[in-house]
């Protein structure tokens, strides 16, 4: 696999409301990892073959799937949904899930997801934001963010006991102390965007899209 490759991908920002300010999920990334070492970040990560075939509960607006299907092959968009949820259960155990019957024949990285008779939900997800890493770096990736209601989540949400070793010191941080982390600063432009969001309603017009081409770089909006 070329590891300088652009890979399509996936980021969600868990968004908590259960107390006086909103609070993030984050986690830290390993000291040796490849891409953005001993950063906080959002969960996330690249797109899988296996994500293609798996069916889930899907009600984006129309307006929200035409900016995720801007620019881009507009059948990635459901995969896209997919890696969403799988990277957020691999990476902090949490499950965005409905009830439902599972597949027979799941696969291999979704084994497990189904149990209790849950099946992958893309309920609530709000498309707001898009960045391509610049060339350069030692991986890259079209990054797809999406924001989501913890509410959405049906496993206890501080219970990360079947996260994997991805991500550690998961934790639930108030919005307005997130810049206390070391994160990175694409993580940081989003927060903004958070920001930003929520003190609209939450109501989304356009998505951001930092476009970085090998010999320019562009921002537009979706």
């Amino acid at each position: 696999m070329d590891k300088t490759a652009i890979r399509h991908a996936a980021t969600v920002i868990l968004i908590r409301r259960d107390q006086p300010e909103p609070r993030i999920l984050i986690g830290q990334r390993g000291k040796n990892a490849a891409f953005m070492p001993s950063k906080f970040v959002f969960p996330g990560g690249a797109l899988d073959p296996a994500d293609a075939g798996i069916a889930l509960v899907n009600d984006l607006s129309d307006d929200c799937l035409r900016r995720l299907q801007a620019e881009t092959d507009p059948t990635l968009a459901e995969p896209l949904l997919a890696a969403a949820v799988r990277e957020v259960w691999e990476e902090t155990g949490l499950r965005l899930a409905r009830n439902g019957q599972a597949p027979e024949n799941a696969p291999k990285d979704w084994q497990g997801f189904f149990d209790g008779g849950y099946v992958p939900s893309a309920h609530g997800f709000e498309f707001i934001f898009r960045a391509i890493t610049p060339p350069g770096r030692t991986r890259r990736f079209d990054a797809r963010f999406f924001l989501v209601d913890a509410e959405n989540l049906v496993d206890d949400l501080d219970d990360f006991s079947a996260a994997s070793d991805e991500l550690s010191h998961l934790q639930w941080v108030d919005i307005t102390k997130m810049r206390e982390f070391d994160l990175p600063f694409i993580t940081e432009v989003v927060l903004a965007e958070v920001q930003a969001l929520l003190k609209k309603g939450g109501k989304v017009q356009t998505v951001p899209f930092f476009y970085h081409g090998v010999s320019s770089s562009e921002f537009k909006r979706l």
